[in-house]
């Protein structure tokens, strides 16, 4: 599998590729907040709505169709474990934004998931290449306990700010908190800062 290793975004933050606070794991625990949701891919949409030129709906067979990349990144949970290279494939954050054309006055950028999920980020915190909405991982899709069908992944954050079964993104002109937000956890999630909490 032809991946781009990303893996060296650290050092736009940090000295170390593992965050302090963190520890290194070869296993891929699974958190959620909830249960994992059903979907059916005959009625599955995604939604690109808020402070763009054009607001965009999906089915899942046109979102495959949309032009993907693999990347070769790490994955760092906010409760200090990190994995390292991980090969996820998907769309990336500006490939759906160019699509929309965002609003000048677009500052902020809320996931929505099929559980309820949310989570906020600055505008210029997803507009990175890095920032995948992925459906597959290590070749395969992507497991339905790790997100499935598809999770916004985020190295340059800590992992809760990336949606899983993600099925929606809104386009904000003023910032806005998520679900982990609205309880305590940062809004900018910088891991070599340790931003866990606000």
């Amino acid at each position: 599998m032809d991946a781009t290793d990303v893996t060296d975004l650290y050092q736009e933050f940090g000295d170390e590729r593992l965050p302090p606070g963190q520890r290194e794991t070869t296993e891929f625990p699974v958190l959620s907040k909830s249960g994992t949701p059903d979907w059916d891919p005959e009625t599955w949409e995604f939604t690109v709505t808020g402070a763009v030129e054009e607001e965009l709906t999906f089915s899942w067979a046109e979102f495959r169709e949309l032009p993907s990349v693999t990347q070769q990144q790490d994955f760092h949970c906010v409760t200090g474990w990190s994995k390292f290279d991980c090969p996820f494939t998907g769309v990336s954050f500006p490939e759906i934004a160019e699509r929309a054309g965002v609003d000048d006055d677009a500052v902020h950028v809320m996931f929505s998931g099929l559980d309820g999920y949310t989570t906020d980020l600055p505008l210029e915190d997803c507009m990175r290449e890095e920032v995948l909405f992925a459906w597959a991982f290590d070749g395969e899709a992507l497991p339905a306990d790790h997100g499935g069908p598809l999770r916004v992944v985020t190295p340059h954050k800590y992992a809760y700010k990336g949606a899983k079964w993600v099925d929606g993104v809104e386009f904000l002109t003023e910032s806005q908190r998520g679900y982990w937000e609205r309880r305590g956890y940062s809004q900018t999630a910088n891991p070599w800062k340790e931003q866990r909490y606000s």
